[in-house]
């Protein structure tokens, strides 16, 4: 059984508290984007384990071992499995891979084992395995807040296309939080920039990510590539999630493709995708 692992964008996100139990409350603008890893699962005499890229271990710390393991545990699932993963999705770049692809691999055994599973349980199950794995498990724009936990389904009104530029490196989230100063990062106005989706306004200074200071300090590359973004032309341009994945979005496809195709032989990896809005 096959199932697409959606990576997504954010668009806003803000990071405003530290709880006592050292989780950080946020609210973050959230999209799905046409980028995907390819999941497929299957039962098998014994567990077996490919992905294309040989530096992915399906230990204990792989997200779709860490569903697998939940799922059989609670559903008394003793089958073995083979799981073949075409990853596509840069790692540590905060386009939201490793939580995909254990949304992806709930979806996958509600299928396989017909399971009829209600709201609370796929909200308990995902956020078991990590704080975006609800939203990858929808795949829809949202409006995400708390820890993760609650989603708020929105309607972007025009069509995004995006440039994806990732520098090598990448970003460890926990030392992208570690950095976090809540008093002088950005606190973007998400209620602001929801409504200029919503109502196809004019979003032109409204994007921001209380991360990406951070994240600046962790890998050099980042600040760079935002720069030379903005110089190009581009109004809208921000790191997603902790990092180090930079985004640029516009409405008009042919000046996202004209850079996808001027930044194609440079030492990053792009990509030309688009917002995905239903």
């Amino acid at each position: 059984m096959k199932e697409r692992a959606y990576a997504k964008i954010n668009l806003s996100l803000d990071v405003f508290n530290v709880r006592e139990n050292g989780y950080h409350d946020l609210k973050s603008i959230m999209v799905p984007i046409n980028f995907f890893d390819d999941l497929y699962i299957n039962k098998s005499e014994n567990n077996h384990y490919y992905c294309n890229r040989n530096f992915i271990r399906f230990d204990e710390h792989n997200s779709i071992i860490k569903m697998i393991n939940i799922l059989k545990d609670r559903y008394d699932i003793k089958d073995n499995h083979s799981i073949i993963l075409k990853k596509m999705i840069p790692v540590r770049a905060g386009l939201g891979g490793g939580t995909a692809d254990a949304a992806a691999t709930l979806r996958l055994f509600q299928r396989m084992y017909n399971l009829n599973l209600s709201k609370e349980e796929i909200a308990q199950i995902c956020l078991s395995v990590g704080a975006d794995v609800l939203f990858n498990y929808y795949n829809y724009p949202a409006v995400v807040s708390g820890i993760g936990d609650q989603l708020e389904r929105i309607t972007i009104k025009d069509q995004y296309y995006a440039l994806l530029v990732v520098p090598r490196g990448g970003v460890s989230t926990r030392e992208a939080y570690e950095l976090l100063d809540m008093n002088t990062c950005d606190h973007p106005d998400i209620d602001a920039l929801r409504s200029a989706l919503e109502n196809g306004d004019d979003i032109n200074g409204l994007l921001g990510n209380s991360l990406q200071q951070s994240a600046f300090k962790l890998n050099k590359e980042i600040e760079p590539i935002i720069i030379s973004l903005k110089q190009d032309g581009f109004e809208n341009v921000l790191m997603t999630g902790s990092g180090a994945g930079v985004f640029a979005i516009s409405k008009d496809e042919s000046k996202i493709k004209k850079a996808y195709d001027d930044l194609f032989d440079s030492d990053h990896y792009v990509r030309f995708t688009s917002l995905l809005l239903d």
